[in-house]
């Protein structure tokens, strides 16, 4: 499918897609969660969901490391460390709310996916919802997806 204007897209002026995630963001720095915009929300849009998860963690599921949802469709950005204004799961350390990339040293580069999805329906989800958890309960709402990817290593 090719891509056009109109199409949902992630960014963030901190890094961009297949760059390094400076070290601020990371759980070597200062922990924060970057800005992150993003344009072209289809016109059904009526909720957002976001995901951070790193599919390089040597764990069976990888690591996730930031669950955020309940997002409303008028909101374009979640600003530099505040997530907490949505409803946060847990991430794979069984807290809420963003931890930022900490790979095994020597372990390589790991890739960090920012999955945004445009659901269809505002869902009203729980607090400390997991991975899966939230992946099921939007499964049946998602209508676009986009993704910024970040690299980290130490």
């Amino acid at each position: 499918m090719a891509m056009n204007i109109k199409d949902l897209q992630i960014h963030s002026p901190a890094f961009t897609s297949l760059q390094l995630i400076p070290q601020r963001y990371t759980s070597d720095g200062e922990n924060r969660s970057p800005l992150l915009e993003w344009t072209g929300l289809p016109p059904a849009t009526q909720q957002l969901a976001l995901i951070c998860h790193d599919p390089d963690a040597p764990l069976p599921q990888g690591f996730t490391h930031w669950l955020l949802y309940n997002i409303p469709s008028t909101v374009n950005q979640i600003a530099e460390g505040s997530g907490s204004k949505f409803t946060e799961g847990l991430n794979s350390s069984q807290q809420p709310g963003y931890t930022g990339p900490a790979p095994p040293p020597g372990h390589g580069p790991h890739h960090y996916y920012f999955w945004l999805y445009a659901l269809d329906a505002a869902l009203d989800l729980k607090p400390d919802l997991q991975r899966e958890q939230l992946l099921d309960a939007i499964a049946d709402h998602v209508i676009e997806q986009a993704r910024l990817v970040g690299l980290y290593e130490r």
